[in-house]
C-alpha cells in the first residue's frame, strides 16, 4: 500500500517538453475528478504480518520459507495480537496487510486485527473460507488451472474450491500469478471466474533471492504476458481491475525497483518519512526487522514485479508522474487500480489513459 506524501520531485522533466504547473494539469478535463477521488485515501498507513509459519499447500517459489522469516517461535495469544493492533493504531498505521504462510489457518487472530484495525487484506489460498465476519478483503492466489495448481502448488481441484468459498463475495479478488510456463493457461482461467461473477487482477512472479528455477522472467515471457493481459483486460472489462500503466510498470524489462526506487526499509536507508518511517513487517512471533522490512520479503529486489509492491513503490512516487496530463492520467489510473483491489468498498473508474504510457526517465519497454 502507499504512503502518498513520498518523495520524487526529483525527474527533472524532458528537455524541451513544455513545463506543466501540477494546478495545470489538475484542470485537464477528467483528471480533476479522478485525482478528488483518489485523493480522499492519503491517510493510508500499511505494514503486514505474517499470522502463522502453518500452510495447508506446498508452492514452488514461496516467499515466506524463504530466509528466516519462519525460523521464530509462533505467537497465537489472541489479547497479545490485540495489543499489537492497538499499539499499530497509535502508531499511525490505519491498514494491515495479513500474511504469512496461510492466515485463514488461525480464523481468531485475523478477527482480532479487523476488530482493532478495520482497513485491510488477507492474502490466501483459497482453499479454506474466511468468514464473512472479518469484513477485509480476500486476495486469492491462483498459479494457473488445476493441472498447472497441483504440479506447483500440490493441491487437487484448486481453483475450483476457490470459486466455490468466493463465488459472489464482494471481498474476493483473485490474483493471477503469471510465470512464463502458465501464460497461456490465462485465457480458461479468466473465463471460468467470469462465469462465476470473480474478479481477477494480475501479479508477476518474482523470484525469492536465490532462486533459479523455471518460474523466473525473461524478456520473452514479459512481452508474452503483455499481450495476454491485453487480451483478457479487453474480454473481459467487467472483471478484470488492471489498467495500461499497470501492464506497463509489471510487464517492464526493469523490475519495479530501478524504474521507479522502492521506498521499503528493506530498499530505502530513510527513516525521515513515508513507508521508511512508519512500515514494519512482523513475523509470527511478533518481531521485526527493519533491515528486511518488505512487503514482500526475501524476494530479489532486480527481480521484484509483485502486484503488493507495485501499489507502495509506483503510488509513493506521485511527483514524478505529475509532469505532464498524460503521464499523470496513468499514473492515476494506476493508483485506482491499487484502490479497488486493496480497499473494501472502492469502485474502479473507467481508465483515463488507454496507452501504454513509458515510466519517467524510461521508454515504454527498453531492449
Amino acid at each position: 500500500m502507499a504512503e502518498f506524501n513520498q518523495q520524487g520531485a526529483d525527474v527533472p522533466a524532458t528537455p524541451g517538453a513544455q513545463t506543466w504547473k501540477f494546478s495545470d494539469i489538475i484542470a485537464v478535463d477528467g483528471i480533476r475528478e479522478k485525482w478528488e477521488k483518489v485523493r480522499k485515501y492519503f491517510f493510508l498507513r500499511e505494514s503486514t504480518y505474517d499470522m502463522t509459519q502453518r500452510c495447508n499447500i506446498d508452492c514452488e517459489g514461496c516467499y515466506y520459507y524463504q530466509g528466516d522469516k519462519a525460523a521464530v517461535t509462533e505467537n497465537r495469544d489472541t489479547e497479545q495480537w490485540r495489543r499489537l493492533m492497538a499499539h499499530e493504531k497509535k502508531r499511525g498505521i490505519t491498514y494491515v496487510v495479513l500474511a504469512g504462510a496461510e492466515p485463514s489457518l488461525v480464523p481468531e487472530l485475523c478477527r482480532v486485527c479487523f476488530e482493532e484495525i478495520p482497513l485491510g487484506c488477507i492474502a490466501t489460498n483459497g482453499i479454506k473460507r474466511i468468514d464473512s465476519s472479518v469484513d477485509y478483503q480476500i486476495h486469492i492466489s491462483v498459479w494457473g488451472n488445476d493441472e498447472t495448481s497441483h504440479r506447483l502448488r500440490r493441491a487437487r481441484n484448486m481453483l475450483e474450491r476457490q470459486i466455490d468459498n468466493y463465488r459472489d463475495d464482494p471481498r474476493a479478488v483473485f490474483v493471477y500469478t503469471f510465470t512464463p510456463g502458465n501464460i497461456d493457461e490465462v485465457d480458461e482461467v479468466a473465463e471460468l471466474l467470469a462465469q462465476n461473477n470473480c474478479r481477477l487482477t494480475f501479479n508477476m512472479f518474482s523470484a525469492p533471492v536465490g532462486y533459479a528455477g523455471s518460474l523466473c522472467h525473461d524478456a520473452a515471457s514479459l512481452k508474452k504476458t503483455r499481450q495476454a493481459i491485453q487480451r483478457i483486460r479487453e474480454q473481459y472489462p467487467e472483471h478484470v481491475c488492471f489498467s495500461p500503466y499497470n501492464i506497463v510498470a509489471h510487464t517492464h524489462r526493469l523490475g519495479l525497483h530501478d524504474l521507479f526506487s522502492c521506498p521499503y526499509p528493506r530498499a530505502s536507508p530513510s527513516t525521515e518519512f513515508g513507508l521508511g518511517r512508519s512500515f514494519r513487517q512482523y513475523r509470527t512471533d511478533l518481531s521485526w526487522d527493519r533491515s528486511a522490512a518488505c512487503c514482500v520479503p526475501d524476494t530479489d529486489c532486480a527481480d521484484c514485479r509483485h502486484y503488493a509492491a507495485g501499489s507502495a513503490v509506483v503510488t509513493s512516487k506521485m511527483f514524478r508522474h505529475a509532469k505532464n496530463p498524460e503521464l499523470f492520467k496513468a499514473w492515476l489510473d494506476y493508483v485506482d487500480v491499487y484502490l479497488a483491489v486493496w480497499v473494501r468498498g472502492y469502485e474502479k473508474s473507467p481508465d483515463l489513459c488507454s496507452d501504454l504510457v513509458a515510466p519517467p526517465g524510461h521508454d515504454v519497454f527498453e531492449k
